[in-house]
């Protein structure tokens, strides 16, 4: 039987390291495919209700993993959003919230953005790090914002604009 030399040994070691690391962050590049089956119908029944202010998608932004957003506040009102946003997807003609990709506890940010009255703000976001990259079809991107008069005091809505992966 012939023996392996150390440095043999070692050459072998740092080849399965490698495998493995190569494998897991392949894992994290995964797609969101829609054959997982813990998609769940969307919660949000009334969105897009504050009276004067939207929530569009820039036009030329969209990638698997990214877009921008133009909130449009034309309502008189002062409004604040944050980093929190949710995709659904569109199948079947319903909306289903897309599955995250990460295990475990997750956050955001926790910011207020202002949205002065008769104004225009622009927000990007990234998903690859929650969601990995979208696959073709429709989706939408849902965000909270606040009709905000004093601290303790605002209302919450829930703004959607739609976007597709081709």
């Amino acid at each position: 039987m012939k023996k392996l030399s150390c440095s043999s040994v070692l050459t072998l070691c740092i080849v399965l390291c490698l495998i493995l690391i190569v494998g897991c962050s392949n894992a994290n590049e995964e797609t969101n495919t829609g054959e997982n089956t813990d998609w769940e119908l969307t919660k949000y029944k009334t969105i897009n209700d504050l009276e004067g202010v939207t929530m569009s998608v820039k036009k030329g932004t969209v990638t698997t993993t990214e877009l921008t957003v133009v909130f449009d506040n034309n309502s008189g009102k002062q409004c604040i959003y944050g980093e929190y946003f949710l995709l659904e997807k569109k199948m079947e003609g319903s909306w289903y919230q897309v599955p995250v990709t990460i295990d475990g506890n997750y956050g955001f940010n926790s910011i207020g953005h202002g949205l002065e009255t008769l104004n225009v703000s622009e927000w990007t976001v990234d998903w690859n790090w929650l969601y990995g990259r979208l696959v073709t079809g429709e989706y939408r991107i849902v965000k909270d914002i606040l009709d905000f008069r004093k601290a303790g005091d605002y209302d919450t809505y829930f703004l959607a604009a739609e976007f597709t992966i081709n």
